[in-house]
């Protein structure tokens, strides 16, 4: 595999070792600059000519900045004659800004797209969009990768009995039946308005949950907002107690201290496609580096990566079928 060349930016280089691990392949160096005028400038180290470059970078915060080092970066490869250059961004921030819901406001998930198309990005491999119509936004080939399988398999080392998984809005309850049907376990959803950034209220919780233990899975979790009004809904509906999952553990604000110390929560746990927080030694981080490296190796051998997007095990589940959530919530 001597005709890839992996880089990474600043955002989350052991991810990158970790991908590259897996891949057998060394991780390339890079140099990003910051000049006196605060302008970044990025300098590829390894040769690129012909070559397959990948550059992984999740959009993490300071979330400009990381957007802005990938777009330097792939405009070096393009540059420096890289064959093709694949994105690797295993979360995308912009992923929230899918939709016009006021009078305007800026579509920042489309405008994001087309600025890594611009720069001349030729293929985006990615993990749990946001919502569904995001990978539309992109003028370009996406490989959208799911964590599901990954955290299935932290839940089967569990005993599942009188247990149930709960999607916290009725948008996520797609994925949250797939995981389900992983475990062999049955589904419940909340009905979630939001009010804020970090205020939302949920409603009701539509399927049965009394008197029985949860599996909290969402896409992403920031604040912490969303999980702790589920928890205090679930436990009027007779939940004794919950586990969390998320693939992107951002956990800004006063996130930890909200997960870490709730009463109803037995443990969180999460992906490594952003950085884990610092100070929260129980939190559970399962790694998906190999599910990047598999997708990489397919693309570059001319393969089928579509295997990889519903994180379905033959042994554990058949494929997706159609389920009382399909075509709600977005």
């Amino acid at each position: 595999m001597r005709e890839i060349v992996v880089f990474s930016g600043s955002a989350h280089r052991e991810l990158a070792h970790r991908i590259c691990d897996a891949l057998g392949v060394p991780l390339s160096q890079s140099v990003t600059s910051r000049f006196s005028n605060d302008c970044l400038q990025a300098q590829l180290l390894a040769n690129c000519r012909q070559r397959d470059v990948y550059i992984v970078q999740p959009l993490v915060a300071p979330t400009q900045d990381a957007l802005m080092e990938l777009l330097l970066m792939v405009d070096a490869a393009r540059g420096a004659s890289a064959a093709m250059v694949t994105a690797v961004i295993p979360h995308f921030a912009y992923a929230r800004s899918d939709k016009k819901d006021a009078s305007r406001i800026s579509l920042g998930g489309k405008l994001v797209a087309d600025l890594i198309a611009t720069a001349g990005v030729d293929r985006v491999i990615t993990m749990n969009l946001h919502a569904p119509q995001v990978h539309g936004f992109f003028s370009m080939p996406v490989d959208h990768l799911t964590s599901l399988g990954v955290l299935a398999d932290h839940f089967r080392e569990h005993d599942l009995e009188d247990t149930v998984v709960v999607s916290p809005d009725l948008g996520n309850a797609k994925d949250a039946t797939q995981f389900s049907r992983l475990l062999g376990l049955p589904v419940a959803a909340g009905s979630k308005k939001r009010l804020g950034d970090d205020r939302v209220v949920i409603d009701s919780i539509v399927g049965d949950v009394e008197g029985k233990r949860a599996i909290v899975l969402d896409d992403e979790i920031a604040t912490g907002g969303s999980i702790v009004e589920l928890m205090d809904r679930l436990a009027e509906r007779g939940v004794t107690e919950a586990s969390v999952a998320c693939t992107h553990g951002l956990f800004a604000g006063k996130a930890v201290e909200r997960l870490s110390t709730h009463p109803m929560i037995r443990e969180v746990v999460t992906t490594d496609t952003v950085p884990a927080p610092a100070g929260w030694p129980a939190l559970r981080v399962r790694s998906v580096a190999g599910l990047f490296a598999e997708a990489i190796k397919r693309i570059h051998e001319g393969e089928s990566v579509s295997s990889l997007f519903d994180g379905v095990d033959p042994t554990h589940a058949p494929p997706r079928q159609r389920s009382l959530f399909d075509g709600v919530g977005g």
